[in-house]
């Protein structure tokens, strides 16, 4: 497992207005989940769970329900860095909205926005991160896809195992985690949230392969 120290934080240097200062970087990362307690543990909505993480081991201040966003944010400035964290309260299929709205209104280029999600071609206890690349069946990445375009990063959090259907996944991704499953749920969260800290920190995605240690 990965582990990644948080880096200490640049002092803001206290300059005459007259001189300005450079624009603070903005990023957005976004969680993709299900808003309503029904789905609250189930295998979609883990980038929502890793997101409340990331916001944990960060500081961040508790996430408010914005309207005009579709979405539930928080916002916490590290460093020279703007981060917005973003939970659509719209349903997967229309998690788009909510990523479109905020990028624009904040101006932040696709470059810089990254998307926690499951993904059901990667085995339970792999996180792979790409930029770019097709939706691989998923409505929410999809509906991002159509609002904005494919080239943003993605931490992708593999939910597949022996019982993942063929064909109609629908029941399975609205599932909960199997018992088996349950009791590493948390140390996948965590990894997955350190790769978000090390994206914050370090400007890029990394581009290996994580994986927790199923015992």
């Amino acid at each position: 497992m990965g582990l990644f120290q948080r880096q200490p934080l640049h002092q803001s240097l206290k300059v005459p207005y007259t001189i300005g200062v450079a624009q603070t970087r903005r990023i957005l990362i976004v969680g993709l989940g299900n808003p309503g307690k029904k789905y609250e543990r189930t295998r979609h909505n883990i980038g929502f769970l890793v997101l409340d993480s990331l916001a944990a081991s960060l500081d961040f201040p508790s996430f408010t329900t914005n309207k005009d966003f579709k979405a539930d944010i928080s916002e916490h400035t590290i460093g020279d860095t703007k981060v917005i964290l973003a939970k659509p309260t719209t349903y997967m299929n229309e998690s788009g909205q909510a990523v479109q709205r905020i990028a624009h209104f904040y101006k932040i280029p696709l470059q810089d926005i990254v998307v926690i999600h499951d993904e059901l071609s990667i085995t339970f206890g792999q996180i792979r991160m790409r930029v770019g690349g097709q939706s691989a069946g998923h409505n929410g990445v999809q509906s991002v896809i159509q609002q904005l375009g494919p080239e943003f990063g993605r931490i992708r959090i593999g939910i597949k195992n022996e019982h993942t259907p063929k064909d109609d996944t629908s029941s399975f991704v609205l599932g909960t985690f199997s018992a088996q499953e349950k009791p590493h749920v948390a140390s996948l969260v965590n990894e997955a949230s350190l790769v978000a800290n090390e994206y914050i920190y370090g400007g890029t995605l990394p581009h290996d392969t994580r994986s927790i240690i199923l015992l």
